[in-house]
């Protein structure tokens, strides 16, 4: 599976370093590139065309993909996904963080990406509006009830996604959790076995 991992808020794709070793172990191409400006000043659909624009680039049509937003790069690959078609070529989406129903502290930064995140902002509404887009895609949230960016935590699901709460002390640690990094290779490894399945694939069994 490609996995492209979008990090978050004044991050780089560095932050995935642990979490691409334990899928990479896993047999997955992992892809965690560097969206600028790392702040969202022009705003998270510019960050979503940038990632779309990695996507077509460096992922072969057909070729199987997977999307892993942290914190504001949940956001932008949710917007990818909805807004721009990528739906449809993906397989599966992790939000890990994600501040799907705004964070108040958005307020403590100036920019367009940060005015995006607050609750109730336009753009938040609009990625609401059209979350039927994700009905058919297999969507898994993850949060911390430690978590003093995404505030309140909750506000990390997504109705109708499957949901991890992880006693993870601090959100900038969320992506180096080991029991995070398991659920998504466990998901992964279940959705390649069904893709496998339906294809008609050989799984590679004994003979007796």
């Amino acid at each position: 599976m490609n996995v492209v991992m979008v990090h978050g808020f004044l991050n780089t794709g560095r932050q995935f370093g642990t979490l691409g070793r334990m899928l990479a172990s896993r047999g997955h191409a992992c892809h965690a590139p560097t969206l600028h400006p790392r702040d969202g000043r022009l705003g998270i659909p510019d960050l979503s065309a940038k990632l779309a624009s990695f996507i077509e680039g460096n992922i072969p049509r057909g070729a199987p993909l997977a999307l892993v937003g942290f914190s504001m790069g949940a956001l932008v690959a949710r917007h990818y996904l909805q807004a721009l078609g990528g739906a449809q070529r993906a397989k599966a989406y992790f939000s890990i963080a994600g501040p799907h129903e705004g964070t108040r502290s958005a307020y403590l930064y100036p920019s367009l990406g940060t005015r995006q995140m607050r609750p109730g902002s336009a753009f938040l509404l609009s990625l609401a509006a059209g979350a039927r887009a994700l009905e058919t895609l297999p969507t898994f949230t993850y949060r911390t009830p430690f978590d003093l960016m995404v505030i309140p935590h909750a506000s990390a699901r997504i109705q109708g996604a499957g949901e991890t709460v992880l006693w993870c002390p601090l959100h900038a640690l969320l992506t180096r959790d080991r029991q995070l990094g398991a659920h998504i290779a466990g998901e992964l490894a279940t959705l390649e076995a069904r893709t496998a399945h339906q294809s008609g694939e050989p799984t590679h069994e004994p003979a007796v």
